[in-house]
């Protein structure tokens, strides 16, 4: 008896939002699903999305996802009107969204989408509970990202030899 090889899903990063790392210091992450309709699945199976200028709001005991684009593809389903820019409903259970709702509200953080990716089946949206950075923090960690550079080309170089 032959066993039928199911067909695995794509594992992997579909976007990151490197500038949420270079504005803020994130403190807490959190993984959340994320509602979406049948079209954006196909556009990002396909790689199509604008993640950078994306955030996360509370609004009604519930946390949506703002400024993500997901344009369609054109052989989307025609009985659709597509709205790449609209905003999606982040799911998590009650007792995160407590959590963040207490810290955005109460402790003036903000929440920031860090990265988008695929976990079985399923789109997931890991948000970050953040503070924002200084002008001057900003320039300590590109200094420090320049010295961890400079110490692995040392590091390769000197491995070369020896």
């Amino acid at each position: 008896m032959a066993k039928d090889k199911e067909k695995k899903p794509a594992n992997g990063t579909i976007a990151l939002n490197k500038r949420a790392r270079h504005e803020y210091h994130i403190d807490q992450r959190y993984e959340a699903g994320v509602a979406l309709q049948g079209w954006e699945l196909k556009a990002l199976r396909a790689g199509r999305i604008n993640f950078g200028e994306s955030y996360a709001m509370v609004r009604d005991g519930e946390i949506f996802l703002h400024g993500a684009s997901i344009p369609p593809l054109i052989s989307a389903s025609t009985h659709v009107i597509a709205e790449d820019r609209r905003t999606r409903k982040l799911l998590l259970h009650k007792e995160e969204i407590d959590r963040l709702v207490g810290a955005v509200e109460r402790k003036g953080y903000t929440l920031v989408p860090t990265a988008m990716y695929w976990k079985g089946n399923r789109v997931k949206v890991e948000i970050g509970v953040a503070r924002g950075k200084q002008e001057h923090d900003k320039r300590a960690s590109e200094k420090e990202r320049e010295w961890g550079r400079d110490k692995q080309r040392v590091m390769r170089a000197h491995n070369r030899q020896g």
